[in-house]
């Protein structure tokens, strides 16, 4: 009987069923934890105030939020050092977010529940979202402006937040000076520069040229100066603001609203104030530029750069994977040397993708672009233009990554449509292009598509070749902005996958990292998800669309 069973397949079957369901099991898994911890990231936690006992015997405040809680069985606490009652089965620990960093050197500690005599949620305590030292948690004392003392008692929380919101709309002009016209003007005098050395070197530098070089460049001094000029006022009146906060040790700290982001008091928040501060913090996270080595802020250029990537790559691959396709279907001479391209083609799309980062570094960066910099941007020298890594390296060696599937797709959707409707378009008097352009490639339409979507969702996560050709931690600007050519292609660039890396093994600290890792990760998941689901729907639209010509 077993032997007859395992003959009709029937155990393989099984096999395979169970292989499968414990595939799914394990992603759903997978995405359950990114999702829950990553869509948690940003709702306000409530402030807890503890009554511990340290180890010396004196007992203290201690401050924060509950992150987590740890339960060890005795033996096992005892081997690692703690002593334990002999009535005591378990070690319950709870790590809390304590904050303040700048005064107590950490931002996160485990505290001994059997230590803690009293648990609290005072409704006065603050929680201050800083933009460096991380986030500070405390009870508000008094409110400065250029020293002296505007709110105190009830009154200073109104008061306080009035001034931070005027503080943040100075913030976010000198932002926008630094970044947008100052930045401008920086670029301009570059430009100008670069324009003399070229001039320089090709023996034209004249009396003419001076002239018009120097007209220009006191033009962007002037300019430069009112900037600043306005810079330094800004910066004046951003300055003045301040209020003092005590810490659970009793100490008082006064500090700049210029160095704050949000102050707010989750202890008071009801529902509806918690989700606008959810909706606000996601916001933020969406729009925002990363701040604290990227742990704390939005995750915009990250966002912008992967998708600005993607299009520039989904640009190259497309026409070049398409016409590569049609060849070898349509025109080429089905033989040897086919089959053995076909077969290059598909060994390529199992090259581990960080072989396809050392080629890029190693042909199109050092190369290419040193070639290229000889030849165009010789002004610029030593320093490079195309001669290191950046976006359109980047850009092309995804294309060169994505292509095997490309033209798979491709392929293989052309090798479907029937020979019969080919024949009766040249029946018909079309040439063979005009039936290759207008019956055939509209059928492989959805086979097409679906190749493209998924090679962009595969790029999306790529982190390994970018690494090496044009990824970055943090970018000073961004590769598309107003500065004339606009889009600049020789500009390292954020991505999605890397910033994953970088906050979540490379960060200093990383206990405050993790949550903005689960963050991305749902966010970058959510993306390759999307684009997935996109190539079925497209495909099945199209497959309608020609079905009645398939027929």
């Amino acid at each position: 009987m077993i032997k007859l069973w395992f003959k009709s397949g029937n155990p393989w079957i099984w096999l395979n069923a169970a292989a499968v369901s414990a595939c799914l099991i394990m992603v759903l898994g997978v995405m359950g934890l990114i999702f829950v911890r990553g869509i948690g990231h940003f709702w306000p936690g409530e402030l807890v105030q503890f009554s511990y006992q340290e180890d010396s015997g004196q007992v203290r405040d201690i401050v924060g939020e509950l992150i987590d809680t740890s339960i060890t069985p005795a033996a096992m606490a005892k081997a690692t050092g703690y002593a334990m009652a002999d009535d005591e089965d378990v070690l319950v620990q709870y790590q809390v977010k304590t904050g303040n960093r700048d005064i107590s050197g950490a931002d996160f500690r485990w505290i001994q529940a059997r230590r803690v005599k009293q648990q609290s949620n005072p409704p006065e305590l603050i929680a201050v979202e800083r933009r460096e030292w991380g986030n500070f948690y405390g009870r508000l004392v008094a409110v400065k402006d250029g020293g002296k003392v505007v709110g105190e008692g009830a009154e200073a929380m109104p008061v306080l937040q009035e001034r931070l919101k005027a503080a943040l709309d100075i913030f976010e002009k000198i932002s926008h000076l630094e970044k947008k016209k100052i930045g401008a003007v920086n670029y301009s005098l570059e430009r100008l520069r670069l324009e003399q050395r070229r001039l320089e070197l090709e023996k034209r530098w004249d009396a003419e040229a001076q002239q018009r070089i120097a007209a220009e460049k006191s033009t962007l001094d002037a300019e430069y100066k009112k900037l600043q000029a306005q810079l330094v006022s800004l910066y004046r009146d951003i300055r003045k603001g301040s209020f003092v906060a005590a810490a659970d040790d009793g100490s008082e700290h006064e500090i700049a609203l210029a160095k704050v982001v949000r102050i707010y008091q989750p202890n008071k928040m009801n529902v509806f104030g918690k989700i606008g501060h959810y909706l606000t913090k996601f916001v933020e996270f969406l729009t925002d530029d990363p701040r604290e080595a990227n742990t704390e802020g939005g995750i915009f250029p990250a966002i912008y750069g992967t998708i600005l990537m993607v299009v520039i790559m989904s640009i190259i691959v497309t026409p070049f994977g398409v016409i590569a396709a049609v060849y070898l279907r349509e025109y080429a001479k089905q033989g040897f040397m086919t089959r053995l391209i076909r077969i290059a083609v598909n060994n390529l799309a199992g090259v581990p993708s960080v072989v396809y980062g050392v080629f890029g570094l190693g042909f199109f960066v050092y190369i290419l672009g040193g070639k290229i910099d000889r030849l165009f941007y010789p002004e610029a020298a030593p320093a490079p233009m195309f001669g290191t890594p950046g976006l359109m390296w980047a850009s092309i060696t995804l294309a060169l990554l994505t292509l095997p599937v490309v033209i798979v797709s491709t392929e293989e959707g052309l090798a479907r449509i029937p020979k019969s409707i080919r024949e009766g378009s040249l029946a018909l008097g079309a040439t063979k292009f005009e039936t290759l352009w207008h019956t055939v490639l509209p059928m492989a339409s959805p086979a097409m598509m679906t190749g493209l979507i998924l090679a962009v969702a595969r790029a999306a996560g790529e982190v390994a070749p970018l690494m090496l050709v044009g990824v970055v931690k943090l970018a000073p600007s961004l590769p598309l902005d107003g500065n004339f050519p606009f889009l600049h292609m020789e500009r390292k660039f954020m991505h999605l996958g890397f910033h994953i890396y970088d906050v979540g093994f490379q960060s200093p600290n990383v206990e405050a990292a993790r949550p903005l890792v689960y963050a991305t990760s749902l966010l970058l998941v959510v993306v390759i998800v999307g684009l997935n689901l996109s190539a079925i729907v497209i495909r099945n639209h199209l497959r309608e669309k020609y079905r009645a010509l398939e027929g």
